[in-house]
């Protein structure tokens, strides 16, 4: 039996909401100093969509721009991200590297699955060294679908997963979870909503919740009758 817990990365492990603003506010600088857009950066908007792919972010944020200069947009973002992380200036949150080491210790495997890019996922595993833990990372741009049910579908082939979670703060996560037979464990963080942390089969306010839930994961599939007793939901 292998077993595993599969991480959203933003809003999840990482606090995104440290490095967005400064490096959507670089972004859109940019984009005004090519006179390509007039007004407030649109920080609210992006915190309504956060974790969906970046390519339905531009979409959203730029919809009267072209392709073009959407992907242009994307790739200065993406460099400002990168940047800003390597600056210091983000954070994981508390308990990370506690609940990563707790896990290896009772021979689970770690995987991040996340709707950001390889080079933005890239630099806070290294910057904040966590493939001491991690078995894999995977990014949505190694999906075609760009459908994160269907990024799990792939770790959990690739690997012989048989049982597990996936751990994260979205809809997304817990639909990938449920649509491949895993467990869903929704992080009330930053940017968890109630309606859709309401279909998990545990909500979590401490990543170090999760420490109670490894007992259940031995069993395929899990009960989450249990689960729900545990997380409280």
């Amino acid at each position: 039996m292998s077993q595993a817990l599969i991480f959203d990365m933003d809003g999840t492990l990482f606090q995104t909401d440290k490095i967005l603003e400064i490096s959507l506010d670089d972004t859109f600088n940019h984009l005004r100093s090519l006179d390509h857009w007039e007004g407030v950066t649109p920080i609210d908007t992006y915190r309504e969509i956060m974790g969906v792919p970046l390519p339905i972010v531009w979409e959203t944020l730029l919809p009267n721009h072209s392709i073009e200069l959407r992907e242009q947009t994307d790739s200065y973002f993406l460099k400002r991200l990168v940047t800003n992380i390597k600056n210091g200036k983000g954070a994981l949150y508390p308990n990370v590297k506690e609940v990563f080491s707790c896990l290896k210790k009772n021979n689970i495997s770690i995987y991040i699955a996340s709707n950001g890019l390889t080079a933005y996922l890239k630099a806070i595993v290294e910057y904040y060294e966590l493939n001491i833990w991690l078995t894999e990372t995977y990014s949505i741009e190694q999906i075609e679908s760009l459908n994160k049910s269907d990024l799990v579908r792939s770790i959990i082939d690739k690997h012989g997963i048989t049982s597990g979670a996936v751990v994260g703060d979205r809809l997304s996560d817990i639909k990938a979870a449920k649509e491949n037979g895993l467990v869903s464990i929704g992080c009330n963080f930053d940017f968890a909503r109630k309606d859709e942390l309401s279909q998990a089969a545990v909500v979590i306010d401490d990543l170090l919740e999760i420490e109670s839930i490894i007992p259940t994961l031995t069993t395929f599939p899990v009960n989450e009758l249990l689960l729900n007793n545990i997380g409280g939901k």
